[in-house]
């Protein structure tokens, strides 16, 4: 099923930036170039945002490839498509990869077996809750990369499309 997303490189090192370029070519079966600015939230540092379509499951495999350089700060998304939920994948140095279901408003979904599971947590005080909400919310990805997402505002879009 054909879907999109866009993929937010954040922050990454220049010496990186073709070795980027080439993990997002190997998914998409066709070269990649995407222009990269200077990412202001870290001087030294450059930011890519590209545009993808592909087929469902593109979206986390684009993320698969890029998490090689575990320096790179990233989201990938993915718009939900016929039969399938949507799905945010974000990579933030020293905390890993958040990886959450998406509405079509870009909402995150909470599985109902993953609020069962919280609910079941013995002994749990209400800041053990928040903490167990929080995380299936990405609160702590979010509040590292909002800095650097506000900082490329305005920044050049590349479209890449995954070949069939």
């Amino acid at each position: 099923m054909p879907t999109r997303g866009v993929v937010y490189i954040h922050s990454c090192p220049p010496a990186v930036c073709p070795h980027a370029e080439w993990a997002m070519s190997g998914v998409l079966g066709s070269r990649v170039t995407v222009t990269w600015t200077d990412q202001p939230a870290a001087p030294g540092l450059l930011r890519a945002e590209c545009v993808w379509s592909g087929s469902t499951g593109t979206g986390a495999e684009l993320a698969a490839a890029l998490r090689s350089w575990p320096m790179l700060r990233f989201e990938v998304t993915e718009d939900p498509s016929q039969g399938c939920d949507g799905e945010r994948i974000a990579h933030v140095p020293g905390r890993g990869v958040f990886r959450a279901a998406i509405s079509a408003n870009g909402d995150i979904m909470v599985r109902e077996s993953q609020l069962r599971e919280l609910l079941a947590a013995k002994g749990a005080s209400l800041e053990n809750y928040r903490y167990a909400v929080h995380r299936l919310l990405g609160t702590a990805w979010d509040a590292e990369l909002e800095p650097f997402r506000t900082a490329g505002d305005g920044a050049p879009v590349t479209w890449m499309h995954k070949l069939a």
